[in-house]
């Protein structure tokens, strides 16, 4: 038996050698073997690069261009043969996620991993300009979504697009998963007078498309306008790169792709999957807190004037949500207004997402706080206090609805009134 064991083992040291000492590839062929889906970056790579050979490239991206192996979207396509990669562009957080939520990022001379110009679309301009695009053939766009509307990536692709149709210029798309999968469609469109970088498209709050589907939605349905809203819109020439093996009822889990962080706030899948829950919540005043400045953003919903949570727990299971419980938590934030202060309340646990409310989750929660605290009012009625909400939310309908009485019934008839008509439009652009 001892024999057997140290040949078992000095095996496992050869491999591991042998393993060690191999050159660098895209995809781990075990790896890939096991795993089920492959984004656009992946296909790409297989194809040789096909679609963007012999082309003077520039790439949209952020940490979580990545392939399976974590190797960068970046790095990648700047040894591609064939490929010249000459401009890189930094939306929110930034091209190597080194900003906050919402700070300004200042264009960089060079990315130092390169040596390429990098351009900010989060700071002076959010629109690349014409000067900015000088000398690219193809722009291609490879960023981790999260499949809610106001998150603000597919604002800048929107713009991006546009910028490049008036330019001529090609836009490639590498598709990833939606970490929400593609059946849940969410919330009220967003009103004419409200369309925004927080608000962009006439989609609902969770619109369960991919990056792919929803860019060529938003090139074919002519809803580019920008951030006004009432711009001619722009159509560019559009290619998207699909995945292969995603299917509609895929959570990001399901996948078996690594998770890298888009922003600073959504460290796991699991944060994607809480955010269109908790989201709108969190913009209403801190009058609650969400989770964010502790380890679990977008999970909980906590204050430290909530005396009872487990009774608030309790409310929120009896009402019967499918797909989800609640259950009380006590914690401190380690930064924020709320740091280092005890704040109670639930965090809630999805026992089956697909059953489960998203958006409107947090009305209910909203809802039974009030029940409790009559006295702890949100004066949702006030308009000059939430103009963000309202840009959040698509206008002020949502607001105004719900703060009559704090009742999710006085909401319900408004926030499914687009449900059909949007999933009938959504389907014409499935590629899954």
């Amino acid at each position: 038996m001892k024999r057997v064991f140290i040949i078992c083992v000095l095996m496992l040291l050869a491999g591991c050698g042998a393993r060690g000492n191999a050159p660098q590839n895209y995809f781990d062929e075990e790896q890939t073997a096991a795993t089920v889906v492959k984004t656009g970056l992946e296909v790409l790579v297989e194809s040789d690069f096909a679609v963007l050979q012999g082309k003077r490239v520039g790439l949209v991206t952020n940490p979580s261009g990545v392939d399976r192996n974590l190797n960068s979207t970046i790095d990648i396509l700047a040894k591609a043969p064939g490929v010249q990669l000459v401009a890189l562009y930094g939306p929110e957080h930034g091209v190597r996620g080194s900003e906050h939520a919402g700070d300004k990022v200042s264009s960089e001379p060079r990315d130092p991993a390169t040596g390429l110009p990098v351009y900010s679309l989060y700071g002076a301009t959010r629109k690349p300009t014409q000067e900015m695009l000088k000398g690219i053939d193809a722009m291609v766009y490879d960023i981790q979504d999260n499949g809610c509307r106001s998150y603000t990536f597919i604002s800048t692709l929107g713009l991006v697009m546009s910028a490049c149709a008036e330019a001529g210029i090609e836009v490639i798309v590498l598709d990833r998963p939606n970490p929400l999968g593609g059946l849940q469609m969410d919330g009220p469109l967003v009103q004419d007078g409200y369309f925004s970088f927080v608000g962009m498209y006439r989609i609902p709050y969770v619109y369960g498309l991919t990056v792919g589907e929803l860019a060529t939605m938003v090139n074919e349905e002519g809803m580019n306008r920008g951030q006004k809203g009432n711009e001619k819109p722009l159509k560019c020439k559009l290619t998207v790169v699909e995945m292969e093996g995603w299917r509609r009822d895929m959570l990001f889990q399901d996948t078996g792709l690594p998770w890298v962080m888009p922003s600073p706030h959504i460290p796991q899948a699991s944060s994607a999957l809480a955010y269109p829950c908790s989201g709108i919540a969190g913009d209403m005043g801190n009058f609650v807190n969400i989770g964010v400045g502790y380890t679990l953003p977008f999970e909980t919903f906590a204050a430290e004037w909530i005396a009872n949570p487990e009774e608030l727990a309790s409310r929120l299971n009896n009402i019967g949500l499918e797909g989800v419980r609640f259950r009380p938590i006590y914690y401190k934030p380690f930064y924020g207004g709320a740091a280092g202060k005890l704040l109670k309340g639930v965090q809630f646990y999805f026992t089956d997402y697909h059953r489960a409310p998203t958006a409107l989750l947090q009305f209910y929660v909203l809802q039974e706080i009030h029940a409790m605290y009559p006295a702890r009012k949100l004066s949702l009625a006030d308009d000059s206090k939430f103009s963000m909400l309202d840009k959040i939310t698509g206008g002020p309908q949502v607001r105004k609805l719900f703060g009559k009485n704090y009742r999710v019934e006085d909401l319900l008839e408004f926030w499914n009134k687009d449900r059909d008509s949007y999933r009938a439009l959504a389907k014409k652009y499935f590629r899954y």
